[in-house]
């Protein structure tokens, strides 16, 4: 049993074995079922109709991975291509293109001209291939999915050329500005057991969700600025009221600048020994990152904050110019102090205690911008509810919603822009939801 389908899978294979530099792009389970499918095809020839049930699994393995994954075949491998982690893509990320090893470059041309190979691989076609191997009276069903937009860019390019090879350039400018591997597939990460831990649905809030400080977002908006910029940023403390927005503030910095290269790391507080750690691993990307420490103060016997120490003012290393420090607390002096600690005339007392203090009180001090949030004023929150309730599209006159806005405040968490969010999904939700 031979048909021209099933003789081309042998130059397939051959072909994925010859991978030099983009060799992850078909390790992943899709591309190993893609492979094991093609191997099952392979053997389909010499074997009895009874076991080219091979066949059927093989397919049904790799049909069920596309379903995972939510993606079209030929996403999925633009996909692979972006987020692509290997030698190629790891320079191309910090070098320009003209000063990388020919070889190299040459390497990555053969590569994308493999891969043109296994996209033009059509679903109806290895449908009917499997068809005739299993012995079928009717073909599996063909995996389809819509053309995901935020491929377009690269979809267009890659279908334009005739040879994939000449795609190589905005390939590695989008390598120099997005990154690879982890960093392509994420903007935002959590510090976790010693690893950056991949977030794939950060917070949605955005910068124009906010309302009010809008000083203090002006300031935190033109230091990261600074930061993507390349030019000296400061580390920067948000402290004062809870629930004022101080945290999605700095959340939403992400959805502003994440596709100009900006990266969004949290770290716990229980985590920041690591922070030196971290910043090494960092250092040489082409990416900007803000490391975010939520919440943050010190028991008076901790020493975590001698490794955070260590990243605001810098050591015997060279501070590292793409990473910053966004912290946010409910303290303006970070680490508790008590009247015990003030000094007192004993045999037992350090002789120099007020060092010890002035160095407790200064912490705070050390990060480059401090912004202060007070508590909202009435008018401000009523404010806060007004554009909240329009983006939510709550149909009610103004009267009634600041009255109802003042009783909850009233009777919740007071004045602030988590009791506006809090008030107006309520809101929200109750308008849909019929009376018992």
């Amino acid at each position: 049993m031979t048909t021209p389908a099933i003789a081309s899978v042998q130059p397939l294979l051959h072909q994925a074995a010859s991978f030099l530099v983009y060799r992850s792009v078909l390790s992943d389970p899709i591309g190993r079922a893609f492979l094991a499918l093609l191997q099952a095809l392979r053997h389909a020839e010499r074997n009895t109709a009874a076991e080219n049930t091979e066949c059927l699994l093989a397919y049904g393995d790799w049909f069920s991975a596309l379903a995972d994954s939510k993606q079209s075949w030929q996403d999925h491998l633009l996909t692979q291509l972006l987020h692509a982690d290997n030698p190629f893509t790891q320079q191309a990320q910090r070098t320009a293109l003209d000063h990388l090893p020919s070889a190299l470059i040459e390497a990555a041309r053969s590569d994308l001209q493999v891969l043109q190979q296994f996209y033009t691989c059509d679903g109806q076609q290895l449908s009917q291939t499997v068809k005739v191997a299993a012995h079928l009276k009717v073909a599996p069903v063909v995996w389809q999915y819509p053309e995901a937009t935020s491929l377009e860019w690269l979809r267009s390019t890659v279908q334009s050329a005739s040879n994939w090879g000449d795609a190589l350039e905005p390939l590695a400018n989008h390598y120099h500005k997005q990154g690879v591997g982890l960093f392509a597939q994420y903007k935002a990460f959590r510090w976790q057991s010693g690893a950056l831990v991949g977030i794939a649905y950060p917070d949605r809030v955005q910068i124009t969700d906010l309302v009010g400080y809008e000083s203090q977002k002006e300031a935190l908006l033109k230091n990261t600025m600074f930061l993507l910029k390349g030019y000296p940023a400061l580390h920067v403390l948000l402290y004062g009221s809870r629930g004022s927005g101080k945290s999605s503030l700095v959340k939403g910095l992400l959805h502003r600048f994440g596709e100009e290269g900006l990266r969004l790391i949290e770290v716990a507080k229980a985590e920041l020994t690591d922070l030196p750690a971290i910043v090494e691993q960092l250092r040489n990307l082409p990416q900007k990152f803000i490391i975010f420490v939520d919440d943050l103060s010190f028991e008076e016997d901790e020493d975590a904050y001698k490794a955070l120490k260590v990243v605001l003012e810098g050591n015997l290393t060279a501070r590292s110019q793409n990473v910053v420090v966004y912290a946010t607390s409910n303290r303006r002096h970070l680490i508790r102090e008590f009247f015990g600690d003030r000094p007192r005339p004993s045999d037992g007392d350090e002789v120099h205690a007020w060092d010890t203090v002035q160095e407790k009180l200064s912490f705070s001090d050390r990060f480059g911008l401090t912004l202060t949030f007070e508590p909202a004023d009435q008018k401000t929150y009523l404010q806060i509810i007004h554009h909240l309730a329009q983006q939510a599209g709550i149909q009610l006159d103004s009267e009634t919603l600041e009255y109802q806005a003042l009783q909850w405040a009233t009777r919740h968490n007071g004045r602030s822009g988590r009791s506006a969010r809090q008030f107006i999904d309520f809101l929200t939700a109750d308008s849909h939801v019929p009376a018992s």
